[in-house]
């Protein structure tokens, strides 16, 4: 049985530099925990996390493209509105090799 919630993140109205301080730093910890990940898997297993390298290369796309909305709303003197919900679902857990 799944079981849905949601959460606002963040909501509202923000000029450039406070919309860039709101989602660079959820941008760069993301980004920072990927690197962790992919550092570790490097570490322990000596190979590549293939998902946290994804990821690293989508995150750093939508933070150069977020970096252009923010210098274009700076450049036409205009704000930002963000609305960040996070949907988290209880699922069960998946089995693995390990598991069986």
């Amino acid at each position: 049985m799944e079981k849905e919630y949601q959460f606002k993140l963040v909501e509202g109205q923000f000029t450039p530099s406070e919309a860039g301080k709101v989602l660079f730093s959820l941008i760069n910890n993301k980004i920072n925990y990927h690197n962790l990940e992919k550092f570790s898997n490097q570490i322990r297993f000596e190979e590549e996390n293939p998902h946290s390298k994804i990821r690293l290369e989508t995150l750093s796309a939508a933070s150069n493209y977020i970096k252009d909305l923010i210098n274009e709303a700076a450049l036409k003197n205009m704000e930002l509105k963000i609305e960040g919900v996070i949907q988290i679902v209880l699922l069960p857990k998946r089995e693995t090799e390990v598991d069986v």
